[in-house]
């Protein structure tokens, strides 16, 4: 149009000088929208990927425990990362930059059209056979980009299983064969996307083949037509000009085609997390508790038959009986593998029973609300586990809204403040990832310190002074003593001495209960407890 204005050609009454003031005016708004458009695309796109990381991890955590069995912690951790990262950059990038090319696309074909209809249709022609090939790679690529997140996930979780267990790596000298294994599953990682690659290659080139021999035939027609005389040179270069500007906006959309193909993978593994059915769907209570009232009553197991999602073809209860008086302290002993620790996962309903009946007053366990429930329950499992914050912010874990002098006051009862009080951060002093800082008996006592700031209306202690040495042993144990005071306490422990005040001991063997009494009524038995107990230690 610039070129006809000026040598006197143009069809239109106008003349450079007004050309030139509608691209200076073009130039600036492309510039304005441009800027607001980068703006608005990221304020977007980091408030939508946030949504969406807050949605994915608020799922993971709500999540049956069974789950986490089955899902490496790496994996899950990828997702929330690596795959919604990948989101990102389709979102704050790709995306935008997508629909920029097809709005360029659409623009340029539009004034083809009205400089030549009939080479215009040329390019119209090319759109059916690219449509199919894009089903037909994008299937593969998804497919690709999958299995390419996932084998990164594996070799992330490798790296996460070497770190955490890093004393063991070394006292084995085992380094060596920790980098070959995650060699090896890198080169996975690798040849996967290598795959990819050529796939979104192979795509690339057959949109650009096809949409760029599209152009090259049509500004070879226009060619002809200027040579006839039926076109300016004009409208010649606003033609090639044009079908430039519809080359790079296919060659930009050959590119992030494939990009958005890749990203429906990553999106797969965030969706298979968001469409898992969590424990709050799962709860069908009827609404017991959910005014978070005090649990009371007697605990009872009948004829309880259960075995791991994991391993259904292993049954690890038999038909248990158990009978809890309300406000008692009773034991669980029994050789490894027997269900004592299932028993607590069941009465936690970490999984459903399959078959027979558990209840805590006068109804079944799932009939109370899920979070009431396990709000009146507490454990002191053997392996403590602490997160990597302050001792204050551990202990609060037992009930978030307490004030300090409660906290003290835990730590007073549970035997920790003395070595708290001499930090000289005393409550505020970090401990490092996992408590690393604290030794074992002090993590221990720190659990403790939760469990008495919780309040619980059932307490659970899992082998919690079993991994102690016998001076760590006793301060712990006086400390649980106080614990287990005015409330249902259920022990598992191979050390004597932990139980033989207890007011019931149950004997398991086989998913079953094969006898129960006090710990006088069970010697006086002479039958299995009583041969155990003989030797001192029960069960090891």
């Amino acid at each position: 149009l610039m070129v006809d204005a000026a040598t006197g050609k143009a069809s239109y009454d106008i003349g450079v000088n007004e050309i030139g003031l509608i691209l200076i005016i073009v130039l600036v708004l492309q510039g304005i929208f441009g800027y607001i458009r980068i703006i608005l695309n990221a304020i977007v796109s980091e408030k939508g990927i946030a949504d969406v990381r807050r949605d994915l991890y608020s799922k993971i955590i709500t999540l049956p425990y069974s789950f986490f069995e089955e899902n490496k912690t790496g994996d899950l951790i990828s997702r929330v990362t690596g795959d919604v990262s990948k989101l990102y950059s389709i979102f704050s990038v790709t995306l935008g930059e997508f629909i920029r090319q097809i709005l360029t696309l659409i623009i340029g074909v539009s004034f083809l059209f009205i400089m030549a209809p009939k080479l215009s249709l040329v390019m119209l022609a090319t759109v059916p056979p690219v449509v199919i090939m894009a089903i037909i790679f994008a299937k593969a690529i998804r497919k690709l980009s999958k299995k390419r997140q996932q084998d990164l996930a594996d070799s992330n979780s490798l790296v996460g299983e070497a770190i955490q267990s890093i004393q063991i790596v070394k006292a084995f000298a085992n380094e060596v064969f920790e980098n070959i294994r995650y060699g090896k599953s890198i080169n996975r990682v690798v040849e996967t996307a290598l795959k990819y690659a050529r796939a979104r290659a192979l795509f690339a080139l057959f949109i650009i083949t096809i949409f760029f021999g599209a152009v090259c035939f049509i500004i070879y027609m226009a060619a002809l037509m200027v040579q006839e005389g039926t076109m300016s040179v004009g409208v010649l270069l606003s033609f090639v000009t044009y079908t430039t500007i519809i080359g790079g906006a296919i060659a930009g959309l050959a590119s992030f085609s494939t990009e958005l193909f890749g990203v429906i993978g990553a999106t797969d593994r965030v969706r298979e997390i968001l469409d898992t059915v969590g424990e709050v769907d799962l709860d069908d209570s009827n609404g017991l508790m959910s005014d978070m009232s005090r649990l009371k009553g007697d605990i009872v197991f009948k004829d309880v038959r259960f075995t791991y999602p994991s391993r259904p073809d292993i049954p690890v209860l038999k038909g248990l009986n158990i009978y809890i008086k309300e406000g008692q302290k009773v034991a669980l002993v029994g050789p490894s593998g027997v269900g004592k620790s299932t028993v607590i996962q069941l009465l936690l309903r970490f999984y459903q029973i399959g078959s027979g009946e558990i209840k805590v007053g006068d109804h079944p366990i799932y009939d109370y609300e899920l979070r009431s429930y396990r709000s009146n329950i507490a454990i002191v499992p053997q392996e403590v586990i602490l997160f990597g914050g302050t001792i204050k912010e551990n202990i609060l874990y037992g009930r978030t809204d307490a004030k300090d002098d409660e906290i003290i006051e835990a730590a007073k009862q549970s035997n920790s403040w003395e070595f708290i009080s001499s930090f000289p951060e005393g409550i505020e002093t970090i401990i490092g990832e996992r408590g690393i800082k604290l030794s074992g008996g002090q993590r221990q006592r720190i659990a403790i310190a939760r469990a008495i700031l919780k309040d619980p209306a059932i307490l659970l202690l899992d082998e919690a002074t079993s991994s102690l040495d016998s001076g760590s042993e006793k301060v712990v144990q006086e400390a649980l003593n106080k614990l287990m005071e005015n409330r249902t306490s259920i022990i598992i422990a191979h050390r004597l001495s932990t139980i033989t005040d207890a007011d019931q001991i149950f004997v398991m063997q086989d998913g079953k209960i094969e006898e129960h009494g006090t710990h006088k009524e069970l010697m006086d038995l002479k039958s299995i407890y009583y041969k155990q107990a003989s030797l001192g230690q029960l069960f090891d």
